[in-house]
């Protein structure tokens, strides 16, 4: 299903009710079926990914399919393994390009049984019942290739009979998913310390209480771009909280360079275009990988450069994402392109610079993928010009009611 995006020839004014995020959401449900009593959770997404993770842990079974829930997939890992009996964990043909290794190894090294079903390193797993060994050394683990490795395992070290300490070997990527996870687990009542880059967990239990899912902030980032992109916009978005614990509440001080004004009043965050923008910005992802295709498109409606890094984790995503967003803003006469190592300010970073405004003479046709950000970032594009999303029921993966949403505010889509 395609969809077409009318340009948008209005100032957008209105109020969109954001559901929870993502993240927190499937940290909860994993905390939630670890812990011994029950509680409410308030609130969660419902984004495929939740759905499925949800009833994943609702009904036994011999094998789980995830489809394309990467991140439900690296969590049902570890939580698999503190099953009894022999369960197969398996998902869409692009998680079985998507690598698991790091993980598989660092659970065998603690006493899990897990065997690659196709090609070593990768899903789908078959996962015996484990038996833990007590190890005389921090469990070392690649901080450079995903958090979410670590977050797998951080969830369930209360559960394991020895707990866990674990040492980071690297530079850690997205970090503030790592923290979520930490602060999620404090909530329910579980003791940490992370000294340098060990981080320790001893054997413990999960508390109860309920709990309210705050709304997702890589969704707000959507709305920015439309505010940035649309004079006289003003939108405000409900479910955000300012102190939250998501990396990707980031976006407020990202696109104050972009011309979004933002502040919260009485819960409500509200987004106010400013015709005053920076020439070209500079940004580093590392932190808020989820949030670059977003800029990146912002920058190509506003034909504001762009220099990032921190793109790394991209290339493990839903799709290639660098190679998805140099392809596709190609289509609108905009380049993305990697700057060789001796124009990067530092030899061991790797810099891209994007330069060129959008424009198309007839309606550009964007490919999605089968990645839910590419569709919701190019759909901002209707700022510019007509657009058209292919497969535009992707975004259920993270954000269901993004097209509903958008028609609310007066946007025309076909």
């Amino acid at each position: 299903m395609n969809k077409t995006i009318k340009k948008i020839n209005q100032p957008l004014i209105g109020h969109v009710e954001l559901s929870g995020s993502k993240s927190i959401s499937n940290r909860l449900l994993i905390i939630q079926a670890l812990c011994q009593d029950d509680f409410e959770l308030s609130d969660l997404a419902t984004a495929d990914d939740t759905k499925i993770l949800q009833e994943v842990l609702k009904h036994k079974s011999d094998t789980y399919d995830v489809h394309h829930a990467g991140t439900s997939y690296r969590f049902l890992c570890s939580f698999l393994c503190l099953q009894p009996g022999e369960q197969v964990l398996t998902g869409s043909s692009r998680m079985k390009e998507r690598p698991i290794g790091p993980l598989v190894d660092a659970l065998r090294s603690l006493g899990a049984e897990i065997e690659y079903l196709e090609e070593e390193g990768y899903p789908p797993l078959k996962i015996g019942e484990a038996h833990w060994k007590q190890l005389q050394s921090p469990l070392k683990i690649d901080a450079t290739i995903s958090s979410q490795f670590i977050s797998s395992l951080l969830l369930i070290a209360p559960a394991l009979p020895y707990g866990l300490d674990i040492e980071l070997v690297g530079d850690l990527v997205s970090r503030p998913y790592l923290e979520m996870t930490l602060k999620l687990m404090q909530e329910f009542g579980i003791e940490y310390s992370w000294e340098d880059q060990i981080i320790r967990v001893r054997k413990q239990d999960y508390q109860a209480k309920d709990y309210t899912v705050e709304a997702d902030w890589s969704a707000a980032s959507y709305y920015y771009n439309l505010v940035a992109m649309v004079p006289d916009s003003v939108i405000s978005l409900g479910g955000l909280r300012p102190n939250s614990i998501q990396g990707d509440a980031e976006i407020v001080h990202m696109m104050k360079d972009l011309g979004v004004e933002s502040s919260f009043d009485d819960g409500v965050l509200i987004l106010k275009h400013q015709e005053e923008k920076a020439p070209s910005i500079e940004i580093d992802f590392i932190l808020q990988p989820d949030l670059a295709q977003s800029i990146a498109v912002c920058c190509a409606g506003l034909g504001i450069s762009g220099l990032f890094t921190g793109l790394q984790t991209l290339k493990v995503k839903e799709t290639d994402r660098i190679h998805a967003l140099q392809q596709e803003l190609m289509k609108v006469q905009v380049f993305l392109s990697k700057l060789p190592p001796k124009f990067s300010k530092k030899s061991e970073a790797k810099y891209y610079i994007q330069e060129g405004k959008a424009q198309h003479e007839a309606i550009p046709s964007f490919a999605t993928y089968k990645d839910h950000r590419m569709a919701m970032a190019f759909a901002c594009l209707a700022a510019n010009m007509d657009v058209q999303i292919e497969q535009a029921a992707v975004v259920s993966k993270s954000y269901p009611d993004f097209w509903s949403d958008l028609a609310s505010l007066g946007i025309e889509i076909e």
